[in-house]
C-alpha cells in the first residue's frame, strides 16, 4: 500500500539520527509483543561523517561486551525510492587529497610573464588527464577499476527496471544540463556504485572574481575526492595516486598530491537462506512489494571495518535516504512512513534471527 509522504525537515535527520531511535523502537516492539529477539548490542557513534576515527578504538576495547556477532544492522545508507524494503550490497571506497602545483615564488604581471612562465592552471589540467578523460569523465589510468561481478551486473538492470528516469530525475540538473545521453540507465547504476570517478571538491590559490587582478598566480591547489569500486584496497590506490600525480612534472613545476584520507569500500557477502526470506517477507508485509538490492556511491566507513574484525556475520545495510532527500544539505528531510516501514522490516529480521538461532 502506497501511503502518502510526509517529511521531517531537518539536517541529520535522515542521515541518520532517526537510526538511533528506529533501533531501539524495533526491540522495544518485539518485547512489547512477547517476540523473540537474540542478544541485540547498539552501538551509537558521533563522528561518522568525520571518518569514523574513534570507532576502532572503542570497538576493540568493547569487544567482550559485543562478542562475536552473527547478524550485523547498519541504518546509515540509501533507498532508490520509498516504495520498498532497500538492501545495500556494496559501497565504494574513497581517497581524499590535495593536489597542489607551484612554479613562481611570487606573483607576476600576467602581460610581462605569460608566454614565458607556464600556467599552474594549464599544469593542474595536464595532470588530471593522466587520471581522468576529461570528455567522459572516465578513470583512464590503470590501478583503480575493479571486475564488476554479474550479480551485481544483474541488481544493477532489476534497479534500473523499477526506477526507470528517476535515476537521472533524482538530481537538480540547471536548465537542459543532463547525463550522457547515449549510457543505458543500468550503466549510469553501475557508474555510481562499482566504477571510479574523481570530484572536485574544493580550490586554492585563485582569487575570488572581485579580487582577480592581471597576474599569473604562483599555484594552484584542487581537493580531489576519488571514489573507488568495492573491492579496491584504498591505501594502495592512494599512493598510485600519488605516485601518478607526482612523477615528471610538467616543466619541472613542484608538483605535491597530500593524501588526506583513504577508506575501503565494502561489498556484501551473499545472504543466508534465512535472511533473504526474511527480508523478503519484511518488505512484502511492510511495503506490499518484495525488497531491492543496490550498492551505494558513497562510503559509510566503519562497514569495511566491521566486515573486516566479523567475516562470519550476516549483513543489513539499509536506510531512508532516498530521492531529493539531498543528505548533507540544509533541506535534507526524513520520509517519515519510510522510517517506520524500515523500522518494522528491522523487527522482523531481528526476529527472523532469533527463530534462526533457536533452529540451530
Amino acid at each position: 500500500m502506497t501511503l502518502s509522504r510526509r517529511q521531517l525537515y531537518g539536517r541529520g535527520g535522515a542521515d541518520d539520527g532517526y537510526a538511533i531511535f528506529s533501533a531501539v523502537t524495533a526491540i522495544k516492539a518485539l518485547k512489547e509483543q512477547g517476540l523473540a529477539h537474540s542478544r541485540c548490542v547498539v552501538i551509537i557513534e558521533a563522528c561518522e561523517e568525520s571518518g569514523s576515527f574513534d570507532l576502532p578504538f572503542y570497538i576493540e576495547m568493547l569487544s567482550e561486551r559485543i562478542g562475536t556477532p552473527s547478524l550485523v544492522v547498519c541504518l546509515d545508507s540509501g533507498c532508490g525510492n520509498y516504495e520498498q524494503f532497500w538492501l545495500t550490497s556494496s559501497l565504494r571506497g574513497l581517497v581524499v587529497g590535495t593536489l597542489n602545483v607551484e612554479v613562481l615564488t611570487e606573483a607576476c604581471h600576467s602581460g610581462k610573464a605569460s608566454g614565458i612562465v607556464p600556467s599552474s592552471f594549464r599544469i593542474i589540467r595536464q595532470l588530471l588527464s593522466r587520471l581522468e578523460d576529461e570528455n567522459t569523465g572516465a578513470i583512464v589510468a590503470d590501478g583503480f577499476q575493479a571486475e564488476i561481478p554479474p550479480e551485481r551486473r544483474q541488481q544493477a538492470q532489476q534497479v534500473a527496471n523499477v526506477l526507470g528516469r528517476e535515476i537521472v530525475a533524482e538530481f537538480p540538473f540547471v536548465g537542459s544540463a543532463a547525463p550522457p545521453a547515449d549510457l543505458p540507465l543500468v550503466e549510469l547504476v553501475l557508474n555510481r556504485t562499482w566504477r571510479p570517478a574523481l570530484s572536485y571538491t574544493g580550490v586554492g590559490g585563485i582569487p575570488s572574481l572581485a579580487s582577480a587582478g592581471n597576474v599569473l598566480r604562483t599555484n594552484t591547489q584542487l581537493k580531489l575526492s576519488l571514489r573507488l569500486p568495492p573491492n579496491v584496497e584504498a591505501k594502495a590506490a592512494a599512493q598510485k595516486l600519488k605516485e601518478l600525480l607526482e612523477r615528471d612534472p610538467p616543466y619541472n613545476a613542484r608538483v605535491t598530491f597530500d593524501i588526506e584520507k583513504a577508506g575501503t569500500g565494502w561489498a556484501s557477502p551473499p545472504l543466508a537462506e534465512w535472511l533473504d526470506t526474511a527480508v523478503t517477507r519484511a518488505s512484502t508485509e511492510a511495503f506490499g512489494k518484495p525488497p531491492l538490492a543496490t550498492g551505494e556511491g558513497g562510503s559509510i566507513p566503519f562497514i569495511y571495518m566491521l566486515g573486516v574484525r566479523y567475516p562470519a556475520a550476516q549483513f543489513v545495510i539499509t536506510g531512508v535516504l532516498g530521492p531529493h532527500s539531498n543528505a548533507h544539505g540544509p533541506n535534507e528531510f526524513l520520509e517519515l512512513n519510510m522510517s517506520k516501514n524500515v523500522t518494522y522490516c528491522t523487527a522482523y529480521i531481528l526476529h527472523a534471527h532469533a527463530h534462526r538461532a533457536a533452529q540451530q
